[in-house]
Parts: structure tokens; sequence; C-alpha cells
């Protein structure tokens, strides 16, 4: 075991080995040899031992962990309850394997065996956990249930009764209990009595959480629509913490609910069960000014009062009535919550939610108001910049210049202004610096937003057109990168800037630096997968699309974990949390894409390279028929928002483009599924033909699988129409929303077409294979004409891949990525294209030696040859001789963009200073490199590719 553990699987082999050649029927030493075999990659040879000594049904604490150990790490759970089901039935009172039995079913999700052996426990050592544990998989369940009516009536009530047994017998002991009950109730919509709970004896348990009992009150009355409650309730708790936004938010509904409802307070009684309730706006009103009022006698100033008043007066306004009660004027209010907060980072978000109540044409006015009291050193000279003498005076000016962006002052200027607000940010950047003189590696400097905005102001330049302005959004990054070394900003900034321009190399580094951790791979990993394969670096996408699988496979595994923890703990609420959080990722839209892509790479690379089509294939374990994609429940869980922007709402991403993208996202991951499920079709119409009249057609189960072809490749025509409808709505994304997919590009070279004929001369392939050479000139005929057009087709394609991919016009590097897509659509088209070929060339082999057989019995010199042989022969010459070409391309491209000397650029652009020369450098040849890069992995990929056209002359 001690060897195991070292991770010297081989000495643990040897050992087991001694130990068995002594004590034959030692059942651990063979499970820890198993383990040792396991781990050494003797997968066959380890569940052999493993099913050998289980098949004993041992009961021997150490065999039995061991065999957990080894069957988790063969991805087996369903084994392990096998096993502890037999250890349960020869030890019927233990306690310790009844409840790794309990767990057991946990892992694999058997909720009615997990009820049945919590209360086996339960029997066996009454306490009251085991008996929970079987209350709660009752509710797991009814979460399962497909049919929403069987858990309403079976599973819930009959979990409910099993509390409730409990409560009439004075058991409860733990919080968990309750809150298992207040569950149950909730679900079962029995609003009421889950309120009665919480609030009766029982609800003196739950302690745990801060103001859980009040938070579940506030829940049970909102959904009892009881408004005086929930006013009541929010009042007291304001009255106690001022700062508490969510009550805020309760009692301003509920005050407006009551003003609707016209509703009046008793006479007599109590207003409501939690005391006083607010029922006007005069109410209202003056319950905020009091709370402002208490908040100035406070040691520390509090936001919330101040906040609490803009937001009445929003909700005022939105009723239409608000002069009359003078709450004062939401700009002077405005500008007064800047005068007390406007040095903390939290100001400027304050305000972001309420610019909406300032009328347009003030916006200057107020954005020189605020300008106004923050206290800058007074400027040397006339035209020097009056600079912050501390960080809280940065502070204020950084909030500013972020609202000025917001209000879209930024965006009204002329190009001229524009760059020079840019320099005037990045000086104020460069002196923000002295303060950050003392931050560690791992803060980010106080004025990083200065160089934020001035890219994001680069960046509008950029898209009027401005192509200058793209190199110097690079410049300042970078430059900010080095000052700031662990600013997520910067990074994710620079990564989609590098992709746009079509440049991967620098973005691993980039992304590998931003450390994404665990859900992170579902959510930000889009920024990588979307480029690596499509921009040429196949090494980097294969490891990409490894990183986000290992996360999605190992979620599995690690739910599971989380989900067997929460029952030791009793923490009952988290467990439908995390079952939901597991299918949230099985259905992630990212997961499927990456799925699809790993698998089209992976053939890319090997297939009839390294390894054969087929076996390529089946390594993966794909099949034509089968689709994995959960279409109906995809979720997208990319997060969009990742990149800090400042833009006004009708520049932002907004709901509608969110929509879009994942149509789009969709219809795309839905072509590339089927085109892989196509390829993976091609090995099952290998030879295994009877002559046409025969009856066993149909059984052999081929002439089936052309079928399934054919009904994918209708499947195929449709998507790709759709996506062509799609495109037609010419949507814009913003330029840091989500970025496109490679549908567009995929339709306008040409490679769709080139593909979709492929498929379809697959099917007439199949068609002469079946009806043989004697009668099916038509046929031939027609497959002459598709390697025809085929090659027309693919010289087409070829064709959009010529260019320059770097050019440098009036000394400014232009990129042109969209040649390089072309190029890598190129090498996937020119891919499928050999798989048909070589499987016409399994089709015609056979018809060939058999003529020649016919040939040598007739002792005939000219037995002629049907055209197919010429046709193909010809097609496979004129493959041969335009990859040999692209290849030759490839090679000058490489030529060009070595002599490319990108120092001699004329940075004529007076604007940089000498330290941002340094970095231009920098950026420009972190372009060129990965333009490179990408070429030489293209050529060698095409060279391999070129090898296997060879093989083809029949």
């Amino acid at each position: 075991a001690d060897y195991l553990d070292n991770g010297n699987n081989k000495m643990a082999i040897q050992q087991a080995d001694k130990l068995l050649k002594k004590h034959k029927d030692l059942h651990c030493a063979k499970v820890l040899k198993a383990i040792g075999l396991q781990r050494t990659g003797k997968q066959d040879e380890a569940y052999a031992l493993a099913q050998e000594v289980a098949a004993l049904e041992p009961t021997d604490d150490n065999s039995l962990q061991a065999l957990t150990i080894l069957y988790r790490e063969m991805h087996r759970p369903e084994l392990v309850t096998k096993l502890y089901e037999a250890a349960v039935k020869k030890v019927p009172n233990s306690e310790e394997y009844h409840s790794h039995l309990f767990m057991a079913y946990a892992r694999v999700g058997e909720y009615k065996k997990m009820q049945q052996a919590g209360m086996a426990l339960y029997k066996i050592v009454p306490k009251n956990p085991y008996y929970f544990w079987s209350v709660m998989s009752l509710i797991m369940q009814s979460i399962s249930a497909q049919d929403e009516n069987l858990s309403k009536t079976m599973f819930l009530p009959l979990a409910e009764r099993m509390v409730e047994k409990m409560v009439k017998e004075d058991k409860i002991e733990a919080e968990a209990e309750v809150e298992l009950y207040y569950m149950i109730l909730e679900r079962l919509e029995k609003y009421k009595e889950a309120l009665d709970v919480v609030r009766g004896k029982l609800g003196e348990k739950l302690t745990s959480e801060l103001q859980s009992r009040e938070n579940k009150c506030m829940a049970m009355y909102k959904k009892l629509h009881r408004w005086p409650e929930c006013n009541a309730l929010a009042r007291r708790l304001l009255l106690k913490n001022s700062d508490d936004w969510q009550f805020y938010i309760t009692y301003f509904d509920s005050v407006f609910q009551l003003i609707d409802e016209s509703w009046t307070p008793p006479a007599e009684e109590e207003h409501s069960l939690e005391g006083e309730v607010h029922c006007s706006i005069e109410q209202a009103v003056n319950f905020i000014e009091e709370r402002i009022t208490e908040e100035s006698k406070s040691s520390r100033p509090l936001r919330g009062p101040y906040l609490a008043k803009l937001e009445l007066i929003r909700r005022l306004r939105h009723r239409g009535c608000n002069d009359e009660y003078k709450l004062g004027d939401p700009e002077e209010l405005m500008f007064q919550y800047f005068k007390k907060f406007g040095d903390k980072p939290c100001c400027f978000t304050d305000l972001k939610v309420f610019v909406d109540l300032l009328p347009p044409s003030q916006y200057t006015k107020f954005i020189r108001q605020l300008l106004d009291v923050i206290p800058l050193a007074a400027a040397a000279a006339e035209n020097e910049l009056a600079l912050p003498g501390d960080i809280k005076a940065l502070q204020q000016h950084l909030c500013v210049v972020q609202l000025s962006r917001l209000l879209g002052i930024y965006h009204a200027m002329e190009k001229k202004q524009k760059l020079a607000v840019v320099r005037e940010l990045m000086l104020r950047y460069r002196h923000g610096l002295e303060f950050g003189k003392s931050c560690l590696k791992t803060e980010l400097q106080f004025s990083d937003y200065y160089c934020l905005l001035a890219v994001h102001l680069l960046l509008d330049l950029w898209l009027e057109g401005e192509e200058a302005a793209v190199w110097q959004c690079l410049t300042l990054l970078e430059e900010g990168l080095s000052h700031s070394p662990s600013n997520a900003q910067f990074k994710l900034l620079l990564i989609r800037i590098y992709c746009r321009l079509g440049a991967f190399e620098p973005v691993s580094e980039l992304y590998s630096s931003l450390d994404a951790k665990h859900i992170q791979h579902d959510t930000i990993g889009y920024l990588l997968t979307r480029y690596a394969g499509s921009l040429g670096h196949y090494a980097a996408a294969s490891q990409s699309c490894n990183f986000a699988l290992r996360f999605f496979h190992s979620n599995q595994k690690d739910t599971s974990e989380y989900i067997i923890q929460a029952y030791k703990y009793g923490a009952f609420e988290k467990i439908p949390e995390f079952i939901a959080f597991r299918n949230r990722l099985n259905s992630s839209l990212h997961f499927a894409q990456v799925r699809t892509e790993r698998m089209l790479l992976d053939l890319l690379l090997e297939a009839n390279i390294s390894t054969s089509l087929e076996e390529s294939i089946k390594s993966m374990s794909l099949s034509p028929e089968e689709d994995d994609i959960p279409w109906k429940d995809l979720r997208d869980n990319r997060d969009l928002t990742v990149l800090f922007s400042w833009d006004p709402k009708d520049r932002d991403i907004s709901e509608e483009h969110r929509k879009l993208s994942l149509e789009e996202e969709t219809l795309w991951l839905r072509i590339r599924s089927l085109t892989l499920r196509l390829v993976s079709g091609l090995p099952t119409l290998g030879h295994t033909i009877q002559p046409k009249n025969s009856e066993k057609t149909a059984e052999n189960g081929v002439s089936s699988k052309i079928d399934t072809i054919r009904a994918l490749l209708q499947q195929l025509e449709a998507a790709v129409d759709s996506g062509k409808k799609f495109l037609e709505q010419k949507v814009q994304y913003p330029v840091l929303g989500p970025p496109p997919t490679r549908m567009a590009g995929f339709f306008s070279n040409g490679s769709c077409q080139c593909q979709t004929s492929l498929f379809y001369l697959v099917s007439d392939i199949y068609e002469l294979d079946t009806n043989g050479l004697e009668d099916s000139a038509e046929i031939q005929e027609r497959i002459g004409n598709s390697f025809k057009s085929l090659v027309e087709r693919l010289t087409d394609l070829f064709n959009k891949c010529k260019g320059d991919l770097i050019e440098v016009r009036d000394g400014t590097l232009k990129t042109h990525p969209n040649l390089l897509e072309n190029l890598v659509f190129f090498v996937e088209t020119i891919s499928i294209a050999l798989w048909v070929s070589s499987y016409c060339d399994s089709v015609l082999r056979p018809f060939k030696s058999n003529l020649q057989k016919k040939k040598k019995k007739k002792k005939e010199s000219s037995v002629a040859m049907p055209p197919v042989f010429t046709h193909f022969l010809d097609y496979v010459t004129e493959l041969q001789t335009l990859t040999s070409n692209v290849i030759d391309h490839i090679k000058g491209l490489e030529i060009i963009l070595t002599a490319l000397k990108l120092e001699e650029l004329s940075l004529k652009d007076t604007l940089l200073l000498q330290e941002e020369k340094k970095f231009t450098k920098t950026v420009q040849g972190k372009v060129q490199s990965s333009y490179h890069h990408s070429v030489q992995e293209i050529g060698e990929l095409l060279k391999k590719r070129l090898d296997t056209i060879k093989k083809l002359k029949i």
C-alpha cells in the first residue's frame, strides 16, 4: 500500500505477487495488485482480478475499501453498490456497511434505494440523521420525477408525513431537520404551514445563518401576498440595519402594493403580525428622511439611506408623481452623494443605476460640477494637467471619467479630441503609478482604469476605420500589464484583440496566467476554444479542449462527492443545488461544442495519418446513429459581460444580442455535429456487399447504414439553410460582446458546398458498388462530373486563401485573419475529400482486380476499362497537384513572414513615447511570430495529407 501511495505502482505489483505466492487467497493483496495494474494502464487485467475477489463477496474492511478505490478510479461507481449489497446481506447489523451502501447509492443517484437504505440504517441504529437521510431521498425522488403530479401527490406528502411523525414525538433535534421540513412544505406550496414552522418553536433552531428566520418569513409572506407583514418586517429590519439594500426593495415593493390595494390599518388591533405598517407615500418619504438623519449620527458612513432616496424618486417618477413630495433634485442628490463617497471605487457602480434620472441636456454640466469639487493640485504651467495629490482624489477623478464614458460624452467627440483624451488618460495613468509603488505583484494599480478607458476610446477609433488605433490598444495594454501583472481585465482585453487580429500564440500564455478555476472553464473557456483551431494552432487547440473536457468530466465525479458530504453534514438544502449544478454543466453549450470540435480536430490530425479513419472513430466510440447533444436543454453558460464596459445602454450588449448569439452558436454546432457524424459513417459502409438480387442486403445492416448517411445529409442541408437564413440578418455584436462563429466564413469561402457535395459523392459511389460496373454508365458519368466540379470548387477555395497575411500600409500593419481561417477550412475540406477518396478506393480496387482476372482468363489484351477508373485517377492526380500547390504557397507565406522586418516600420506616429515604442515592437513581434507559427502548423499537416494522397493510386 505504501508503494501505491508514493506512485510506485510497479513495485506495488511485485510486492503483491510475493505475498500471493505465500498466501494464495489473500483478497486484499489481489485488489492492491489490481490497483497497481489499473494505474499502469492494464485496465483489463485489473478488472479481471477485481471481479475474482468481488465474486467471493468479501466482508473484510480492507478488501472492501481497496475495491471501492479501484472502482472509483475505473469510473465504475455502480460496482461499489453491488459490493456493499453483498456485504450487508452477510453482516446485516453493521452500521458501517449500511452507511457505505447508502453513500454508494448516492454516487449513482439511486434515490429509491437510498430511501430504503436510510430506513434500514435507522432500524439498526435509531439516530435522527439516518431517518432524515431517508426523507431527503424522497425529496430527491420528487425532484427527479418526470411527472410533476407524482412528486406532489406521492413523494412529497410521504416525506411530509415522515417529518410530522418526528415532530409529534418531539424528536426533532438539529437545525438541518427544521430546514428539511421547511423545504418540503415550500415545495408542496404549503406556505402558511411553512410560515408557522419558522415562526413557531421549531424556528428557534434556525441560527446558523444571519437573519435566517427573518429571510424565510419574508419569502413566505411574499408567496402569500401578505404585504402588511412584508412591510412591517422590512421596516423593523431597516431600523436595525439601515444599510441592508434587499429590505429597502421589499419595503418599497410592499408600500406600493398596499397603496394599490387601498389597504388601511385596522382601528383596534395590531397592524399586522410583525407590527406597524407603512401604507402611504408620505410615510415612506418620512421613513427614508429619518434613516438619512440617523445615518449622519452613525460612526461610519452608510450608503444605503442615500441610495434608497434615489430609488424612491425613481419609483415615484415611474408612477408619474414626484414633485409634490419634495424629495429633492436627483442631480443635486447625486452630486452630494459623490461628495460623500466619491473616493470609494463603488461610487461609480452605485450611481450608474440612477443616471437615467438625469436629463441628457444636463450631462456636461453635471460632469463639470463633479470635476470642480475634486482637490487636484494646481497645474504648474498653462498647458499642463492638474493632477491628484493623493489616492482619494485619484479615485474621485476616476469616478468622473467613468461617468463621462457612461453618459456618452466621449462617444460624441471628434477623432482629434478622442486622441487628446487618450493622451490625457495615459498621462494620468502613469502619474497614478506613483501611488502604487508599494503594491504587491498580485495587487492592482490604483490607476489601472485610466489605461483601460484609454483603450476603449482607441477601440472606438479602430471600429471607425483607424487602423493604427488597434496597435496602440495592444501597446497600452501590454504596458499596463507590465505594471499590474495580475490585472485580469488587461489580459481578457488582450486576448480578445489578439484573436480579432488572428494571432493566437500570445493568447495561450495570457489565458493560463488568468489561472481560470473550475466553473470558469465553462463561463470564459469560449475565449480560447473559439479561436485556437480556427487560426491554425492545432496543438494549442487540442490542449485548450482538453482543459475544458477534463473539467466537465471530473464534474460528474466531484458532484457525487459534494452530495455525499452534504448528507454527512446535514446540509440538505444544498443537495438539490448540487444536482442542478451538475445538470447545468452536462447540458452546457460549451461542453457540447468542445466535445464536437475536439473529435473533429483529432480526426483532422490523425485519421489516415497515424491511425486509420476506422480506428480513430472506434477509439472515440463514435457512430453516425447516435447524437449525444441535449439540443432541447442546451444552456448558454458563457459569461458575456466578463469584460468591463462603460458604454451607455444603447451601445452595450443587450438581451437581444445574447439570444442571437445562442441561436448562431447552436446552428453552427448542429452543422459541425452533423459533419462529424457523417464522417463517422464512412467506415460503416465498408465492403460487405452481397450481389444485388440476394435478400441478405437488408439483414446485414449495410443498406440501413447508407440510409442513415442519406438522412444525416438531409439534416445537414436543412441546418445549412437555417444558417444562411440567420446570416441574412447581418447581426453585429458589440466589439466586446460575444465573438461571432465561423459560420459566415464557412459559407462564403465555399467549404460548405465542397463538404456537402463530398457526402453526396459517397452516396453515388455506394450505388455504383451495389449495382456493379456492368450497366452503370450513367452513375459513372455522374461520379466523373462530381470529381470535376469538386476539383474546381477546391481550387476556388484555395484562391480565397491567397494574399498577404500581414501587409504594411502607410507605415501601419494590417492583418488578414480571414485568409488564415480560409486556409484552415481548406485543410479540413481536403481531409474530408481524402477520407471520401479512400472509400472510393476501397470500392474500386476489388472491381479492378476482378477485371484483371477476367483479362487473364480470356487472354484478351483489351478488356475495356470502365470510365470511372480514369475519372478517379485523374481526380486523385489533380488533388495531389492542388495540395502541392497549396504547400508551395504556404512556403511562400513563411518566407514573406520571416522577411517582414517590422522594426523598420516607420513608427512616425509622434504620439508614441519612447517607452511605448518598446511595447509596440513587442506586440508586432508577437503577431508576426503567431502568424508564422500558424502557417507552419498548417503546412506540416498538409504535407502529411499529401503523403496519404500518394497511396491512393489504384
